[in-house]
């Protein structure tokens, strides 16, 4: 399963290498979603390439107790919420905390969708072929909890498209039912981090996002 062990310069590079992968969708029309925050920057390279439409989704990502890198689940901005329940259970985390978790967290994405949807309405995904992009897996907490919600909106088709993660997570994806493809082309022998296939990767602060929904928004003639 394993294509490449060579990392990418920076996710710039890790969208257009996925668009090489996502040329057959070409003729389907497809809305490429990039999950923020440096999810859209991979979907917009990827998206300008393939001169597809842009949009959002956010899933907030729900942290374990004391480790708040270790996802439990996640939660979108549609409220549904997806809960790892065997890692829940591993470490014995009580109702009570993952109730507040999922509050705070939904409130955490209400108010960045706020900025985002400023500058660009939300896409319309009901009959769409729809392709979920991030800068990596790793938990997959928040990818799933996004196909959840695209599904829920009706789309079409719907497929991943990571630079790379572990085969586990992906294997746990392409198994979900409605997702038609999943490409990864880098899956490390020894996973630890998504950091891990990139030579950079800074943080991507809400201005870039903003700036790129800005710059579809003009393209779409979809401004708020």
């Amino acid at each position: 399963m394993i294509k490449t062990q060579k990392q990418y310069a920076d996710r710039t590079e890790a969208g257009k290498a996925l668009a090489d992968y996502l040329k057959v969708y070409a003729g389907e029309h497809p809305v490429i979603i990039g999950l923020p925050r440096g999810g859209v920057v991979v979907a917009a390279e990827a998206a300008r390439r393939l001169g597809c439409e842009l949009d959002v989704i956010i899933a907030g990502k729900l942290r374990a107790p004391g480790n708040p890198e270790l996802a439990i689940g996640a939660v979108t901005e549609d409220g549904l919420a997806f809960l790892n329940y065997s890692l829940i259970r591993s470490l014995h985390i009580k109702n009570d905390y993952i109730e507040e978790e999922q509050r705070q967290r939904l409130e955490a994405v209400m108010a960045r969708l706020k900025s985002y949807r400023a500058v660009k309405k939300k896409m319309p995904l009901k009959g769409r072929a729809v392709i979920l992009a991030d800068d990596g897996l790793a938990t997959g907490a928040t990818m799933i909890s996004a196909i959840q919600a695209v599904k829920a909106e009706g789309a079409a088709k719907i497929c991943v498209a990571v630079p790379g993660g572990p085969a586990e997570t992906v294997n746990t994806i392409k198994e979900m039912g409605g997702v038609a493809d999943v490409h990864c082309p880098m899956i490390p022998a020894i996973f630890y981090a998504v950091s891990q296939l990139y030579v950079e990767f800074k943080q991507v602060e809400d201005a870039e996002v903003i700036a790129i929904l800005k710059e579809f928004a003009a393209k779409e003639g979809n401004r708020m």
